[in-house]
């Protein structure tokens, strides 16, 4: 957590310190990133970035929250556009879809998540982790939870079971079409604007067929099929 110091400084100062860290980190990652080229882009001491933070890992985990931030507000004023209330599945395909788009117009939003996702030292990867994880589950578990009220899911759906592979999916399609080599099988890093939209509504599809109800789980892949036919 940032210092007192921290939340004394200018505005001016603070904003020139994170564009810095943003920048170094989305480049580097943790272990790569240096803090000298960081207070040398912010126009400040070294020193003075532990005054403002205990160590290196708590400005890498504090830059991962203020990114988090910034694409939770985004994906949360979109949430409200697609009218969460309407059948869960199809809400859930154009939201991946706004998804997947964003990190395609946001390229250091996605160097930053593949920093926190690829990041190679333990200690770094489990901070970092946990907070994009808090900020995906205080959005989602509302959603499914929902969902699951209207009878969008089956009664005896694992709704622990669903969050997690919807934390393991959105981290890949916000960087396997972008990331050669990472989707081998369904050809995310095709050179195809179509191919994450076609992809997006299969993963719908598998999920609406493991956790939907009955007419949700019908319609969701027949839509699913229709599409990637069409």
């Amino acid at each position: 957590m940032p210092t007192v110091t921290w939340s004394r400084l200018g505005g001016e100062r603070r904003s020139a310190v994170v564009d810095a860290a943003e920048a170094e980190f989305a480049a580097h990652g943790f272990s790569g990133g240096s803090l000298n080229v960081i207070a040398r882009r912010a126009g400040v001491a070294k020193g003075s970035l532990f005054q403002y933070f205990a160590d290196k890992r708590d400005l890498y985990a504090y830059i991962t929250d203020v990114g988090s931030q910034r694409v939770r507000a985004y994906m949360e004023y979109q949430i409200h556009e697609l009218e969460p209330d309407r059948p869960f599945f199809e809400f859930l395909t154009d939201l991946l879809d706004v998804w997947v788009a964003y990190f395609a117009d946001h390229p250091r939003d996605r160097a930053l998540h593949a920093a926190s996702s690829f990041e190679v030292d333990t200690d770094a990867r489990v901070s970092v982790r946990a907070v994009v994880h808090r900020h995906y589950l205080e959005v989602l578990r509302p959603l499914v939870h929902a969902a699951r009220t209207r009878g969008d899911l089956r009664p005896d759906a694992d709704i622990d079971a669903l969050l997690s592979l919807l934390l393991m999916l959105m981290p890949h399609l916000a960087l396997a079409p972008y990331v050669r080599g990472m989707d081998p099988v369904l050809g995310l890093d095709e050179l195809s604007s179509e191919q994450p939209i076609l992809v997006v509504r299969r993963y719908v599809a598998v999920l609406s067929a493991a956790f939907g109800s009955t007419n949700t789980s019908h319609r969701t892949t027949t839509i699913a099929q229709g599409e990637a036919h069409g």
